[in-house]
């Protein structure tokens, strides 16, 4: 019997997080915990069974939980869930999608996502929380810092390092041994 998750926000970027759990098999999703959607209500097939409020009472009853709140300009509410989470003794799993492929020699801090056909390269080390995003791509010896979100097709080439809470935007490419400072924001298409 699978492990129940529950999927803390309901928005667009859960609905690419369901499909990734779905496609991994590996858990079955409880339901969706949002405090701006009525409970009862569905985002696709899942029920939402709760609000912030409720997080306390549903992390007793399901121990996995995912931060499905998407990311741009600040990782500041990622961030806060994520602490609430740790404090209440959730697990934070990292999921990722069989479509992906992670390294033996890799590591990926909990709590992160990494979606359809990422790679991710040998001795690449990857945060907590982070969203590793569609077609993104991590060369060998990269490291990306706690709290990152790097968009669809980016390219993270060897030895660059992302620091924390940055956001990487889409088709962006970061030419190797690159450093991005903390709390960056790297538009769509930049070239570093």
């Amino acid at each position: 019997m699978k492990e129940k998750i529950i999927l803390i926000g309901g928005g667009g970027h859960c609905h690419s997080c369901i499909d990734v759990i779905e496609t991994e098999n590996r858990f079955e999703i409880a339901g969706i915990v949002d405090s701006y959607k009525e409970q009862g209500s569905k985002v696709l097939d899942y029920e939402v069974i709760g609000g912030d409020k409720d997080l306390p009472s549903l992390i007793t009853k399901y121990k996995n939980a995912l931060i499905c709140v998407g990311q741009i300009k600040s990782a500041e509410i990622r961030i806060k869930i994520f602490e609430q989470l740790k404090n209440l003794g959730a697990q934070l799993p990292v999921i990722v999608s069989p479509r992906a492929y992670v390294s033996s020699y890799a590591k990926i801090g909990e709590g992160t996502i990494v979606m359809h056909d990422v790679l991710v390269n040998a001795n690449a080390r990857i945060g907590v929380n982070c969203i590793l995003n569609t077609k993104s791509l991590y060369e060998h010896d990269v490291i990306v810092g706690d709290h990152c979100h790097v968009s669809t097709a980016a390219v993270i080439n060897g030895g660059s390092v992302v620091g924390n809470r940055c956001f990487v935007g889409s088709n962006t490419v970061l030419k190797q041994g690159i450093s991005v400072a903390d709390d960056s924001v790297v538009p769509f298409g930049g070239k570093l």
